[in-house]
């Protein structure tokens, strides 16, 4: 038999392990995570959760189906339906982590109905399909026991700590979460809180008596920690109801952060409506050009070429380093149930890098899916003033992925170009038409060129040249 790819982090995992075989996804499962998983797949909750697609398809292969060796103390094998684009939490904005919390409380409370539970709560066990939540871990359900839940101190980490400081104090949490995987201690959490932030929903019990009980040595009760914060307020008697009084408080948080500097910026306030047209139009006929996989749309702002691309693609990432854009991108693809763009919170000039154990548990951008087609409208001109970096060394950069590439350069001219520059020494020589254009040739084959805004801004859709 072939042998399989184990995916990097899977180590820190000692019941199961994910898989990698022939573009499909398998996970091993050893005995400590059989009987949760054979609970979990004769439940109605199976059923009705993979049903609606919140809840990974998964199915029992044999050896031979398979057609690989799978790891040493394996003794069920499952198939699970592969995810277009992996991401991670500190890509996501305020909804979306909101929509994972609500998703895994919605999974925890029907799970205690049939004598289950889940027995982590970490937002990296959720994906999208597009806008859509999808549960992934399934081996993170298990037979409930003792009337506590041993995710608690989890959730609160990686789910309502950083909820509740962007909803209550405006704190971006994505810093924090990709600063840390395990989340943000209850300690740290109330020390960015007010003292009228105790009057708000959850704070006294959710952060101060966490941090409480955190700050006391185990050897001070001579119990186990995790074990004491689960049963602070999750006896068995109340376990139930207490899982909905935290999916309520959840729904109840909300972001209400008005604007930013570049959440309303849309087309209209660069081109006028023919200029537009003429922009979705070459951005259409690049898109449509071939078949594509997956397209990653740079600075997308509020999606209007995502949307397009997404006509002629299986997938499209869309990107943008502003919080409140992405919010709102988020929440109008949510209202249209698109399954085809996944907006992430991403700032080209300083992209994830790969992190965890060896730094092999979450993954670089690239290394999670090369897209075939590159998006990069009115982007380019923030990446070089703003964030310093060279236009030649951009390019090279783009021109690694190997992907087809529609960009616009943005000419001194432009008011937008002029602003960025007003307060600052021009060192960007680099940052001129025929400087751009000479860089540009040298990695690319350009098909096509169009000036949108004649001496302002210029479209072009170019191919990598061989190396």
């Amino acid at each position: 038999m072939n042998t399989c790819q184990i995916e990097a982090g899977s180590c820190r995992d000692r019941s199961s392990s994910v898989l990698h075989h022939d573009g499909e996804i398998y996970r091993a499962l050893r005995s400590p995570a059989v009987p949760g998983w054979t609970r979990l797949r004769d439940s109605l909750l199976f059923a009705r959760r993979t049903a609606d697609g919140s809840l990974v398809r998964t199915r029992e292969v044999s050896l031979d189906e398979a057609g690989f060796t799978p790891p040493e103390g394996c003794e069920v094998l499952l198939h699970h339906q592969r995810i277009p684009f992996i991401s991670y939490p500190y890509e996501w904005c305020f909804s979306m982590l909101k929509d994972a919390a609500r998703l895994t409380l919605d999974l925890l409370c029907e799970a205690l109905e049939e004598k289950l539970t889940l027995r982590d709560a970490t937002p990296y066990n959720v994906q999208w399909q597009g806008t859509r939540p999808v549960f992934i871990d399934t081996p993170s359900f298990g037979e409930a026991r003792s009337g506590v839940w041993m995710g608690y101190s989890q959730f609160c980490q990686l789910f309502l700590f950083p909820l509740m400081l962007q909803a209550y104090r405006d704190v971006d949490f994505r810093p924090w979460l990709r600063g840390s995987l395990d989340g943000i201690p209850a300690d740290q959490c109330k020390a960015m809180m007010s003292s009228r932030d105790l009057l708000k929903p959850g704070v006294l019990m959710h952060v101060h008596l966490h941090a409480s009980l955190q700050a006391r040595p185990p050897a001070q009760t001579g119990t186990d920690l995790r074990q004491e914060i689960a049963e602070a307020g999750f006896h068995e008697e109340l376990l139930k109801a207490n899982s909905r009084r935290l999916r309520k408080l959840v729904e109840k948080l909300e972001w209400r952060r008005g604007r930013t500097a570049w959440s309303d910026y849309g087309t209209g306030q660069s081109y006028d409506e023919g200029e537009q047209a003429r922009k979705a139009a070459f951005v259409r006929a690049a898109a449509s050009d071939r078949a594509r996989r997956l397209v990653w749309d740079l600075g997308c702002n509020v999606g209007i070429y995502s949307r397009i691309a997404a006509e002629h693609a299986d997938y499209v990432v869309a990107a943008d380093a502003d919080g409140l854009a992405i919010e709102r991108l988020y929440n109008s693809l949510s209202q249209e149930e698109s399954r085809k763009i996944l907006p992430l919170v991403i700032n080209v000039a300083d992209p994830p890098p790969a992190l965890g154990w060896r730094g092999t548990e979450r993954k670089n951008l690239p290394d999670r899916g090369r897209p075939e087609l590159i998006l990069g409208l009115a982007v380019l001109h923030h990446i070089c003033i703003t964030a310093n970096i060279r236009v030649p060394e951009f390019l090279d950069w783009v021109a690694s992925m190997g992907a087809d590439l529609v960009l616009e350069f943005v000419t001194r001219q432009d008011p937008m170009v002029e602003a960025l520059l007003i307060h600052r020494e021009d060192l960007y020589s680099d940052y001129d038409l025929a400087p751009f254009e000479a860089a540009l040739e040298a990695r690319f084959e350009v098909l096509r060129r169009e000036e949108v805004c004649p001496g302002r801004r210029i479209l072009y859709y170019a191919r990598p040249r061989p190396a």
